[in-house]
């Protein structure tokens, strides 16, 4: 035998337990199905580096793991669907289609190379009915799974992905579905991670066009607290009339923002 030799077998196992400890030093990310469409929630004090992301009209991304690494994919995936939408129709842009690249890439990676990429991916799909969504989760070595109303991936996966089947039920609002995945978030005892160290995002399937929205500032905050509006201020009679909102609360994605 060659001085330094190593087993096809051992080489493969090596460079997955390295992916898996990369991957598990991340915070959780959890997916889920809402009545409306899908939801993403992720803990990240980062206000521009972010772990949610939208790809397409319909198509929503999101990852754990080196930023670099999966911010590169998120990019390819991008390049992917605006060349096929351009090419053939919007409608040839699919969720299966983006995990199926995602697939290749991450396979070939971790077989050809020394190092295989700390990565984990969520590519989410919304329909125009519940029946129509699709979330499908990638793991670093491009295996594929379809999941079916929900998804966690980073951390502690498999404890997140307990609590959060206790708690997950089908159809289930926005602020429940929210309430939800923070549960399964919190570790037993713990707190909560406060409302500025979350990202939020949602497909919503009731959107016209782009589906994909940040969820934040007042409006997260009262999904969070169950739909309670916070207190205003008393206002005196010498205060002039406030005038209405103009939008939405909440950043809302219009990809002018840090990516």
């Amino acid at each position: 035998m060659p001085f330094g030799y190593a087993s096809p077998e051992q080489i493969m196992r090596d460079k997955a337990d390295y992916a898996r400890k990369g991957i598990a030093r991340g915070r959780s990310v959890v997916v889920l199905q809402y009545a409306d469409g899908i939801l993403f929630v992720a803990p990240n004090p980062s206000r521009a580096l972010h772990k949610i992301s939208e790809i397409y009209d319909r198509i929503g991304f999101a990852a754990v793991g080196r930023y670099n690494e999966f911010e590169e994919l998120r990019l390819g995936g991008i390049r992917y669907a605006d060349i096929n939408g351009y090419t053939y129709d919007r409608s040839d842009v699919t969720g299966r289609g983006l995990a199926n690249l995602y697939a290749s890439n991450l396979g070939r990676i971790f077989t050809e190379s020394i190092k295989s990429l700390e990565v984990e991916v969520v590519v989410a799909e919304v329909g125009d009915g519940p029946e129509g969504d699709a979330i499908y989760r990638l793991t670093f070595d491009g295996s594929v799974f379809d999941e079916h109303g929900f998804a966690a991936m980073g951390g502690q996966a498999e404890a997140v992905a307990t609590r959060l089947k206790e708690a997950y039920r089908d159809a289930m609002p926005l602020a429940d579905a929210l309430g939800a995945a923070l549960t399964a978030l919190t570790e037993p005892g713990g707190e909560r991670p406060p409302v500025n160290q979350l990202e939020v995002a949602v497909l919503d399937r009731n959107r016209e066009h782009r589906k994909f929205q940040r969820l934040a500032g007042p409006r997260l905050d009262r999904l969070i607290n169950g739909g309670a509006p916070a207190p205003a201020p008393a206002a005196s009679s010498d205060d002039a009339p406030t005038a209405p909102p103009t939008g939405p609360d909440g950043d809302i994605d219009d990809g002018s923002g840090p990516l």
